[in-house]
């Protein structure tokens, strides 16, 4: 069962309440601005271009000469070839000798192939980088670096060129004339001296940038001159590119027509439309006055196929070669290439085909239909059948479009669900214009689903295929640049409101305005039903009791780690049969799971991946934190990256003793309590809320002298309830308790650990030890063969130049911390008991979220990010 808030069952206004919170946050305005600034683009678009007919943009394509064509091309390959030395440069200074430099080259093409047609670059091409980058050794910090330098290239490239083209051409620049040509060229140079000027500075030495303590190296001088010179170069060409397709007569010099292309980037960069769409093809319009124009509309066209969709098909193409061949090599001898290469590349492709094959469906429906066709289908087919089929076709279009995110999930059910459609699509697609062509393109995808079923194995219903916020956005942009289409391709028809009522084998407008008006219908039902209700996150509202399942569970759990699930700061998700259970709480966009899941092993690897679509389903990043060793083929399965974040002591208490020179401190300590007459004993559980006001004493003198505060989550904290669930190890001092901690006992008797450990000050400085070898010596009478010490944090960490920079950056904090936290003195007084050490790990989504789910995991802890630095 998932225990979730009750807040929203007071009443229907605190429900829309929530509700109206989820539609307001950033994540979801985000997409909605996007969606929207294309929607602009492309009214604006609509109103620029005045009379124009979509026959007249046809017609122009098809006249666009072999010859500009091919000179676009090679524009767009030297472009393209300058972007992937934007990832070369920056991986000699970010990782000098760890990366071949055709390695980073190809990060850099593939990336920007998809960032450039998709948009929001980060966001993008960081994570398509990481998968490339992953494979020589780098982490997503190492990345965001790599990602940061090739964004300051390009930045200096747009300089470059707007500072050398007002240099020597500022007469044609609109917004220039208003100025004298000696004060454009005066602008120019000033920036041009500032490049010049933070080149020189760059060369005085290493220098690096520090935010909130995340080092930025920057170039040297030699590498920001390359730098400059290749964003230039890639600007420059990705201009030339569309500057050879232009009419002749239309295009200016290239420094103004350069102005203008910079002019169109930076817009289509703020508005974050994906690729710019709309957004640059009206800033070039506006800025050339050519609205009007047939031909230079199609320029931009066959500009967006060329210099866009090429590159991203190609990009595509390589990322899943790329995947092939690493998918090939560490999995093939356990589970077979084939299935290997099935599970990586499968979802994704087949994702992309459905999607196309939806956008293939409706853009069909808002063209004319071919007249001899029409003529021949006229003769076997009454023509309600053909009306029918041609709304059904366009409405399966965009359910195609909603399911394709069900795919990419892997979900059984949107593969099923994707067949039918495709099925009925090809059927329509036949029906309403003999479209074999279109109906023998889904025919296929559907084979190629049916062929490839087992790469779709996860459940999931109706819920899996809702949109989230950004794949809303996705289809809005989609509605609206083909709508745009079909008023291009019915310009010619005046609009009257019959239209709408009017059925004839010719009527292809009347049938585009319904089509549009069902599409935009559906949409909008589509829409509010993922905004209004996408999951919401699970809050803790007071203590959460566990349940009685759990504790069964917890009474036969072989470790004492998930003891500390009687805190009721966590919710719980128990397996269907309710043989195993998971505890996690909920960080910001972060589901955290304390440890691995308890119970049955079966039933435990079912309910990570429950857990973890539960997650997905809510917007969520599923994290399973403090987790073991054996556990970790689980997580690896989910394809989450593991990160070691310490290591856990274990004592055996078989062999423990105080004989030896390394245990003269413990023996030193057992005796001098003794001899100042403080004895050990331990109170049972149904004793302990006689005594909780005596313990709360101690409790509060040792968080008033450590400086310190109540954590949570992994760390129990002096609760009244979480207390009276233990049997409880005293110190006493005539019958005052001086020193206490609450015993955790595993449920098959090989495992005693304590958790609270509290002692009043200026006592005696022998109490923390001498209540350590008083509990072990308990537990080895208790017949316990394990005491657990607990974890010491970063503990154990690669140190070795060719280790992660997480690795890296933990050994430096374990030794260099100790202003904020005596990780390294930690780990020496537990490694006084000999302990046997295990290492400790985190299983969370790799790439550029890793920084913000460690955050999430300490703000959980401590309350906030800095809380666990406190002493």
């Amino acid at each position: 069962m998932l225990k979730a808030s009750e807040d929203d069952k007071g009443g229907l206004p605190e429900k829309w309440a929530a509700r109206l919170d989820r539609l307001i946050e950033p994540r979801v305005i985000g997409p909605i601005v996007g969606a929207a600034m294309v929607i602009v683009a492309i009214v604006v678009l609509h109103e620029v271009s005045g009379h124009l007919h979509l026959d007249d943009i046809e017609t122009a394509i098809a006249q666009t000469s072999v010859k500009a064509i091919a000179a676009a091309i090679a524009f767009t390959a030297v472009s393209f070839t300058a972007m992937s030395l934007y990832d070369v440069l920056a991986i000699a200074r970010v990782a000098p000798g760890r990366v071949p430099k055709p390695l980073a080259a190809f990060a850099g093409l593939v990336g920007y192939g998809f960032s450039q047609a998709i948009g929001f670059h980060v966001f993008v091409g960081g994570p398509i980088r990481y998968r490339i980058y992953q494979s020589a050794g780098l982490d997503a910090a190492d990345v965001g670096r790599v990602v940061g330098i090739s964004t300051i290239t390009f930045v200096a490239g747009l300089s470059g060129i707007v500072g050398i083209c007002l240099l020597f051409d500022p007469i044609g620049i609109p917004a220039l004339n208003t100025i004298s040509p000696a004060a454009g060229r005066l602008l120019g140079l000033l920036i041009l001296a500032v490049i010049a000027g933070s080149i020189a500075w760059l060369g005085r030495g290493n220098r690096e940038l520090r935010i909130l303590g995340w080092r930025f190296p920057l170039p040297g001088a030699r590498n920001a001159l390359a730098q400059l010179v290749v964003g230039i170069v890639d600007v420059g060409a990705a201009g030339a590119a569309l500057y050879v397709l232009l009419p002749p007569d239309l295009a200016p010099g290239f420094a103004v027509f350069s102005l203008i292309f910079v002019s169109a980037i930076i817009a289509g960069v703020i508005s974050h439309a994906p690729g710019g769409l709309g957004v640059l093809e009206a800033t070039v319009l506006i800025g050339l006055g050519a609205g009007t124009r047939a031909d230079a509309v199609a320029s931009l066209v066959v500009f967006r196929l060329i210099y866009y969709i090429l590159p991203l098909a190609l990009a595509a193409t390589a990322l899943a070669v790329f995947e092939v061949r690493r998918a090939r090599g560490p999995v093939a001898a356990v589970t077979g290439i084939t299935r290997a290469v099935t599970r990586r590349v499968v979802p994704p492709v087949a994702a992309t085909a459905v999607f196309l094959g939806g956008l293939v469906l409706l853009l069909s429906g808002n063209l004319p239909a071919l007249d001899e066709r029409t003529d021949v289908l006229s003769d076997i087919l009454p023509l309600p059948f053909a009306e029918a089929s041609h709304l059904l076709a366009s409405v399966i279009g965009l359910v195609l479009v909603v399911i394709a995110r069900g795919l990419y999930r892997r979900v059984a059910l949107a593969r099923i669900a994707a067949v039918t459609l495709l099925l009925l699509g090809a059927a329509f697609s036949l029906l309403k214009g003999l479209d074999w062509e279109e109906a023998a393109i889904l025919t296929v995808i559907a084979g190629l689903l049916t062929l490839y079923r087992k790469a779709f194995y996860r459940r999931g219903d109706w819920r899996a295929f809702r949109p989230n916020p950004t794949w809303l956005g996705l289809i809005v942009i989609v509605l609206a640049s083909f709508t745009m289409v079909g008023l291009l391709a019915y310009r010619n028809v005046e609009y009257q409101s019959h239209l709408w009522w009017e059925f004839a084998w010719d009527g292809d407008a009347p049938r585009f305005l319904r089509a549009t008006l069902a599409l935009l219908t559906v949409a909008a039902g589509i829409a509010v039903d993922a905004l209004i209700n996408r999951p919401a996150q699970p809050r803790i509202t007071g203590k959460i009791p566990v349940p009685a399942p759990v504790r069964r569970l917890l009474a036969a759990c072989p470790g004492t780690q998930p003891c500390v699930a009687f805190l009721g700061d966590k919710l719980f998700l128990l397996s269907t049969s309710e043989r195993a259970f998971l505890m996690y709480a909920v960080q910001g966009r972060s589901w955290i799971t304390m440890g691995d899941p308890v119970g049955d092993p079966d039933s435990c690897r079912a309910l990570v991946w429950r857990f973890a679509e539960a997650a997905d389903r809510a917007g969520a990043r599923a994290v399973f934190y403090a987790v073991q060793p054996e556990a970790l083929a689980n997580y690896i399965d989910l394809g989450l990256a593991i990160l070691k974040i310490g290591e856990i002591a274990r004592v055996d208490l078989k062999t423990f003793t105080l004989d030896g020179k390394s245990r003269k401190d413990f023996r030193y300590a057992y005796n001098r309590a003794g001899a100042e007459g403080i004895t050990f004993s331990v109170l049972p559980r149904k004793e302990v809320p006689g005594a909780l006001p005596e313990l709360r004493a101690v409790s509060d003198d040792w968080l008033k002298h450590k400086g310190g505060r109540e954590k949570g989550f992994s760390l129990g904290n002096f609760d009244d309830g979480y207390m009276s669930e233990f049997d409880c190890a005293l110190l006493k001092k005539g019958e005052e308790i001086v020193a206490f901690a609450n015993i955790w006992r595993s449920g098959d008797g090989e495992e005693i650990s304590v958790d609270l450990m509290r002692y009043r000050s200026g006592v005696s400085k022998a109490l923390m030890d001498a209540l350590f070898v008083h509990l072990m010596f308990y537990g080895r009478e208790q017949g316990y063969r394990w005491f657990n010490l607990g974890a010491a944090p970063l503990a154990g960490l690669a140190d070795h130049p060719l280790a992660s920079t997480w690795s890296r950056v933990g050994t430096f904090i374990y030794r260099r911390g100790e202003e904020f936290y005596n990780f390294e003195g930690l780990r020496a007084f537990k490694q006084k008991f000999d302990p046997v050490w295990t290492p400790q790990y985190i299983a969370c989504p790799g790439g550029l979220a890793m920084p913000q789910v460690l955050l999430d995991v300490t703000s959980l802890i401590s309350g906030n990010p800095i809380g666990i630095i406190r002493k």
